[in-house]
């Protein structure tokens, strides 16, 4: 049976749509995009009138926890959650147990997402072998095992031969490479911006330097090997401005940031809240700006939400020793619709760097609706109102600093190859 989905108001940046229209989908495809009438026999039919119909959600960064740390996260309830949030994509990160750094545990993810998945897993294998930053991982069998892209994650290669010799074999894959970009010397004993809120805590901040010293070196090694380079969760004023002067240099580098990067400052650790505690960490006020005004120049391609759940017992512990990390895949959505609302970005630039934009960073055919695309599709109600109960999330973690926050914009459907996955 076929599925229109039908009056709901399609945005498709890619394609520059942006009006009522109704959507027929046959098996794992749209057959049909149309502003009139279409035939409803014998199909299942979704009225989406009030709702946005928007290309199916792609998430550059997440962490699944599976396998290795699965009382965290596996990859069953990290999907369900994505689901929830209206993401039909995820890219996970490296940094599981064992790390993904060869076919075996890229054929695993695979298979058990194929399994008990409910979106698409595209896994990201590790740049050096243990994530360790000595020796390279074996880069073309993780393409041809299904790695979309590569990263050390939390652990950036701090070898600037090392991270050459990987961009120059990442390119002859033609692989992205995604840097966790941290000068770990400069860091070594932070746990929070360095700031005012760490000096009236007491706690070992980390400066903006530490970011930015390796966005400016990872640029230059881009400029040098014409390599492809995604800069992960940026959070930083002085990051923001390195990476706009690299694009209009045409150096070929792309960025992403996260929600609390632009909803949060380093304020919301006062008290200790350990639910604030991440990594890059919560930044000042003039850099949550230059966030934004990243994402509304197009200095910054895409949002992604870092999802890094932890365990209550974790967290609870005294903030030097709690994890970095929160979740965020099921808050995405109302806390980028905020910067609509603010008139920072336009609806249709935040859909964009939701959805194609993302798949042109991993050079996928996804993130459109075009008749014949793939029926990846999230539909969402911009106005729905709610708040937000931890509690409640797919989760198993529920390490948020959002808990309590009331929301506007609620994901209705998640469509993945034709099928509902996630309705509410």
């Amino acid at each position: 049976m076929g599925l229109v989905i039908q009056g709901g108001r399609l945005i498709d940046p890619k394609n520059k749509i942006d009006q009522v229209m109704n959507l027929v989908i046959e098996g794992d495809r749209v057959a049909q995009v149309s502003s009139k009438p279409v035939d409803l026999k014998g199909r299942e039919v979704i009225d989406a009138k009030g709702m946005i119909i928007s290309p199916g959600f792609i998430d550059l960064h997440v962490h699944l926890r599976d396998p290795g740390q699965e009382y965290k996260e596996d990859i069953r309830s990290g999907t369900e959650s994505a689901a929830a949030g209206g993401f039909t994509s995820v890219c996970c990160m490296p940094n599981t147990r064992p790390v993904n750094d060869n076919e075996t545990v890229t054929q695993y993810i695979l298979e058990k997402a194929k399994r008990e998945g409910f979106v698409h897993v595209l896994p990201v294998g590790a740049i050096t072998k243990g994530s360790q930053g000595q020796e390279l991982a074996e880069i073309g069998k993780l393409k041809e095992a299904g790695c979309v892209a590569l990263s050390d994650d939390g652990w950036p290669v701090m070898n600037s031969e090392m991270m050459r010799r990987a961009l120059e074999y990442a390119k002859s894959f033609d692989l992205v490479v995604m840097p966790h970009c941290e000068d770990k010397h400069l860091s070594e004993g932070g746990v929070m911006n360095e700031g005012r809120s760490s000096t009236e805590m007491g706690l070992r901040g980390i400066p903006c330097q530490a970011e930015e010293i390796m966005i400016a070196r990872d640029i230059l090694l881009a400029d040098l090997t014409k390599s492809r380079v995604h800069f992960a969760h940026i959070s930083s004023e002085g990051g923001v401005r390195l990476i706009r002067e690299a694009k209009a240099r045409g150096i070929p580098v792309t960025a992403e940031t996260c929600p609390h990067y632009f909803s949060l400052t380093d304020e919301a650790t006062i008290g200790y809240n350990t639910n604030a505690k991440m990594n890059p960490p919560l930044r000042g006020l003039k850099d949550r700006e230059a966030v934004k005004s990243g994402l509304r120049d197009g200095t910054i391609d895409a949002i992604s939400t870092d999802h890094a759940p932890h365990s209550p017992e974790e967290k609870e512990q005294e903030f030097d020793k709690a994890p970095f990390g929160i979740i965020g895949l099921e808050t995405v959505l109302p806390l980028s619709l905020a910067l609509e609302r603010e008139g920072v970005i336009s609806l249709q630039q935040m859909i964009g760097l939701l959805t194609y934009q993302p798949a042109n960073i991993l050079k996928i055919k996804k993130g459109s609706l075009e008749e014949g695309a793939f029926a990846d599709i999230t539909l969402f109600d911009p106005l729905a109102e709610w708040v937000l109960d931890s509690g409640q999330l797919k989760s198993k973690s529920r390490n948020t600093p959002f808990n309590g926050w009331k929301m506007n914009g609620q994901v209705r459907y998640t469509i993945v190859s034709g099928k509902v996955v996630y309705r509410s």
